[in-house]
């Protein structure tokens, strides 16, 4: 990658910018300043036209950004180009080189790595050979060894008085170490023994639980994820998030349990249980909130499909529904994967104009969390789950 490559890629965003311009009027000219629903009609447009897709996170790191200092992959840059109205992004480099650049193909290698691999080359070929020759080793032999004193008059001579007795005292030894050796043995066991008693107690004595849910009205899966917190007397709760159509597994040594279970599109329920006679599984049904359903069922409900008369009458009845859902001061945020914008509000009418619009991008919202009053829904936290940057 060159500083030329960055430039380049500076271009192009400005390319696509005016492609997308040329039919469509977002929130402002500059497609810096984009987000929210124009971020969606202009993954739409990439989708028709160039048969691709980039994701929102992508649009956040290379758009927003300017000037920005790595490239895409390979494959943005050549989907983006095609959007742009050029075969591929060594196409649009082509047409748009700038005084004395020279356009190789990426394949072909640079002068300075050509330099660098002979200069590798030279360094391996004028290595001298004595560098790997190991050195002979020198030994010395004296000349006259002496391998045994000849005047045997002058050597001592030790004599083993008692024989019997030094094999006794030898024996008495060997079986005092032996009896230290199994001594310590059965005391390190032991205390092995106790210490994994000690660090395995919960587990040595506590029981497991199995809680799986059901929905109360349609006797099928619960179609959230749900949060349980845990209560005990004395300690902060502990959550756990359990995906749909999965149990919760609980081990405990405690002889009660106290659970608060929460999804967005069913009733707060709290459950109590007496666990000195509980049974090991149980299912629990929980009761859904229709008024939830309904608001959520609004917001994703297809009319892509429906002829166009009446696509407009069905986006119609959809905005008349959600109208009546959530009310006018209702507080509504969208998630975003970006670190840069985590998240944005929405007022009621723009989330409504956001889910009326016919695009393929609202199959994947879901609902973070729901909250109703007096017959109202009150708040909203939604995101639009991302795609690959490309279709493969």
């Amino acid at each position: 990658m060159t500083d030329l490559d960055l430039l380049h890629f500076e271009q192009l965003k400005k390319d696509v910018q005016a492609q997308y311009l040329k039919e469509y009027t977002p929130s402002y000219n500059d497609i810096s300043k984009w987000k929210g629903i124009d971020i969606i009609y202009f993954q739409e447009d990439l989708r028709k036209k160039a048969k691709g897709n980039i994701s929102e996170k992508s649009f956040y790191t290379y758009f927003k950004n300017s000037p920005v200092t790595k490239l895409p992959r390979i494959d943005m840059l050549n989907l983006l180009s095609i959007y742009a109205g050029y075969d591929s992004w060594y196409e649009f480099k082509k047409q748009h080189l700038f005084a004395g650049e020279l356009l190789q193909d990426e394949q072909n290698i640079s002068e300075e790595e050509e330099k660098e691999l002979e200069k590798i080359i030279s360094n391996i070929t004028n290595t001298p050979e004595n560098d790997f020759s190991p050195k002979k080793s020198e030994f010395s032999t004296p000349e006259n060894p002496i391998l045994q004193k000849s005047n045997t008059d002058n050597q001592n001579i030790s004599i083993n008085s008692n024989p019997t007795e030094k094999s006794q005292n030898f024996d008495s030894t060997t079986k005092k170490k032996n009896y230290q050796k199994t001594a310590w043995f059965a005391i390190t066991s032991t205390f092995a023994v106790l210490l994994g008693v000690l660090g395995f107690k919960d587990e040595l004595f506590s029981k497991k639980y199995k809680y799986c849910f059901t929905d109360a009205d349609r006797g099928a899966n619960v179609i959230n994820t749900l949060e349980i917190k845990v209560v005990k007397e004395n300690e902060s709760p502990i959550l756990y998030k359990i995906k749909p159509g999965e149990c919760f597994i609980y081990s405990t040594k405690d002889k009660n349990l106290k659970m608060q279970i929460t999804a967005p599109f069913y009733e707060y329920l709290e459950v109590n249980r007496s666990l000195e006679n509980a049974p090991e599984e149980e299912m629990i049904e929980l009761k859904p909130d229709d008024y939830k359903m309904a608001a959520y069922y609004f917001s994703v409900k297809d009319v892509t499909g429906a002829p166009k008369e009446e696509q407009m009458n069905l986006i119609k009845q959809k905005r008349n529904q959600l109208e009546n859902l959530i009310s006018d001061n209702a507080i509504i945020y969208q998630v975003y994967d970006s670190k840069t914008y985590g998240i944005e509000r929405l007022d009621k009418q723009k989330y409504i104009t956001l889910v009326t619009t016919p695009t393929t991008s609202l199959k994947n919202l879901s609902v973070i969390e729901m909250k109703k009053e007096k017959g109202k829904i009150i708040s909203i936290k939604f995101k639009i789950a991302t795609t690959d940057e490309t279709n493969k």
